[in-house]
């Protein structure tokens, strides 16, 4: 039976991950200091024979009894607000703790796969984004903290790997969205959703024409998963290639959603990217993948779990 830990596992992307891994048969052993993550996304895991959850920071140095065959690093904070209202603590998982991790993935021989970003590419000048292209980034404005701390990880990841012969992989993962997204964690797709819900006025940033690609959990998790179990050692962005922008995915919202909410406009945040759209044309070669999920089907089914989630908060 293959053994796995999933650092972050409590998180959005993370308990996705721990879901997959079980269902596969994996021993999977959670990892999570619940700073951004919840015991909601993994609570219907406990009691498996095959789960486990450790509550730790993995800045800290991390013990784990017997082999480990992969070792997943997803901890990190990874929404606008969260970033910027943990600046420290997200520099911090992605230095320090990368460097535990990776210390760990040495002593027992994993493979290891890193969850880096499309952030690493900043406010992007080439469009849309390739593997090969170095980035746009302000390291000293305020989302710095998360594109820098996502750069340094990717850099000590291909370091090990080429001074200790590390088996290592690098996910850039772009705009991900699906159930079990935390409400009020300033990413647009839970934002919009809970606004036209409610019968809110839906914010927008600046005019709305910066542009976004929307990929739906069980496309992201299928990618992950290839690229684990591939050869290709390098960086491979995952996402979406269909490109938007807010202002459309607004109206797709209300148009889904039947809300007569309207459309506000505030200042643009500073730094927040122009345009984010993947190249995958490396994904599509080396892994076989590609998105299946529809951006109105992945809505719908996003819809489906808020709509659950407030009322159990109404009956409450």
């Amino acid at each position: 039976m293959p053994r796995m830990l999933i650092t972050g596992g409590a998180g959005f992307i993370g308990s996705h991950l721990c879901n997959f891994f079980i269902e596969k048969g994996f021993e999977v052993i959670c990892m999570d200091n619940l700073l951004t993550g919840s015991l909601d996304n993994i609570e219907h895991l406990f009691g498996q024979e095959r789960f486990s959850f450790i509550k730790q920071d993995v800045t800290n140095f991390i013990h784990i009894p017997g082999e480990l065959d992969f070792i997943l690093h997803f901890a990190s904070p990874a929404s606008p607000i969260d970033y910027l209202d943990f600046p420290i603590q997200t520099l911090k998982v992605g230095s320090l703790g990368t460097h535990k991790v990776l210390g760990l993935v040495k002593e027992k021989k994993a493979r290891f796969l890193l969850a880096s970003t499309s952030e690493v590419y900043g406010d992007p000048l080439v469009h849309p984004q390739r593997e090969d292209y170095w980035g746009n980034v302000n390291p000293i404005g305020p989302r710095g903290v998360y594109d820098e701390a996502t750069r340094l990880a990717e850099a000590m990841t291909l370091a090990y790997q080429r001074f200790h012969k590390l088996d290592t992989r690098i996910a850039r993962i772009f705009n991900t969205f699906g159930p079990r997204m935390r409400r009020g964690d300033g990413r647009v797709v839970p934002a919009f959703i809970l606004q036209a819900l409610r019968g809110e006025d839906l914010t927008v940033f600046g005019d709305g024409l910066q542009t976004r690609s929307f990929c739906y959990i069980s496309d992201m998790v299928e990618g992950i998963y290839r690229l684990l179990t591939s050869e290709y050692t390098g960086p491979v962005n995952l996402g979406n290639p269909r490109e938007m922008n807010i202002l459309d995915f607004g109206k797709k919202i209300l148009q889904l959603t039947g809300s007569s909410s309207r459309i506000v406009f505030k200042p643009l945040p500073e730094d927040d990217p122009q345009v984010r759209q993947p190249d995958i044309s490396l994904a599509k070669k080396v892994l076989k993948w590609e998105p299946t999920v529809s951006l109105e089907e992945g809505i719908k089914l996003t819809l489906e779990y808020f709509q659950q989630k407030l009322k159990l908060k109404q009956e409450d």
